[in-house]
């Protein structure tokens, strides 16, 4: 009876080593954490001096006091309406939640804002905001932070007929097309699918230039770019995105992106 429990506990550490090597595999091929990216659009009543200041001065400093860092751009070219742009990057939709609540426990950013709220209650300084949580492609986990000479943005939502065909837009990007963006010159800060928002299924992805003609020479070598060529028909990509829309921004003076 000995001997055989003896033997069996033999056999079972022998397997360990192979246990340990399937584990660090796992390890090391496990896909990093994806970050969580809420866009904000803002449809201003008036002009955006006091929103501005609240942004900066306020808003954006509490987000930071929680490891939270974010973006703040204005269409790059005037509109009838103004507009304001702010996106929030998270580590994980944990935190996102956990921010979502924390936020209005945090006594700084309540007594810092009153006044803001106070004044703006009766006389609001938007008409509203559109709120776009996206989660991080594979291919780009993580925000990647533009050069400090960049004064064109582009933001960009693709718009996919139903929800197979936008997961089949996220797999060309992750697999094809932001390659394709590298080669080219069409800088990538970061991609989303959308999770929720005002317009779904879609993606949502933000690039960036030193200009407007640098932005317009990448698009053209993208356009005849031999890669781009071969993936644009590929049957697997057919009817991703049926609709999409460009927006052009410039960074405000407190962006931190």
């Amino acid at each position: 009876m000995q001997r055989r429990h003896f033997m069996k506990l033999t056999g079972m550490l022998a397997t360990l080593p192979a246990i340990s090597g399937i584990a660090a595999t796992s390890e090391r091929t496990a896909s990093p954490k994806k970050q969580i990216y809420e866009w904000r659009i803002y449809t201003l009543e008036s002009g955006g001096d006091g929103l501005d200041t609240f942004f900066s001065n306020t808003l954006i400093p509490a987000y930071n006091r929680k490891g939270i860092k974010a973006g703040a751009f204005v269409p790059y070219k005037k509109e009838e309406k103004e507009r304001r742009l702010l996106l929030f990057v998270y580590p994980d939709i944990t935190s996102y939640y956990k921010v979502k609540r924390e936020i209005w426990k945090d006594t700084a950013f309540r007594k810092a804002a009153q006044p803001y709220f106070d004044k703006t209650a009766p006389a609001p300084a938007y008409f509203n905001f559109e709120s776009f949580l996206c989660e991080a492609f594979d291919k780009v986990p993580s925000l990647l932070t533009p050069d400090k000479n960049r004064t064109l943005f582009e933001l960009r939502t693709y718009h996919s007929p139903n929800e197979e065909a936008n997961q089949r837009k996220v797999a060309m990007f992750n697999k094809d097309e932001i390659d394709v963006f590298d080669k080219v010159g069409i800088n990538s800060v970061c991609y989303g699918e959308v999770l929720a928002g005002p317009i779904m299924p879609a993606v949502m992805y933000l690039t960036w230039y030193k200009d407007e003609p640098t932005r317009n020479a990448a698009w053209d070598k993208f356009r005849t770019h031999p890669d781009w060529q071969r993936i644009k028909n590929l049957p697997e990509y057919a009817n991703t995105a049926t609709r999409n829309t460009s927006l052009f921004l410039s960074p405000l003076p407190y962006s931190q992106i």
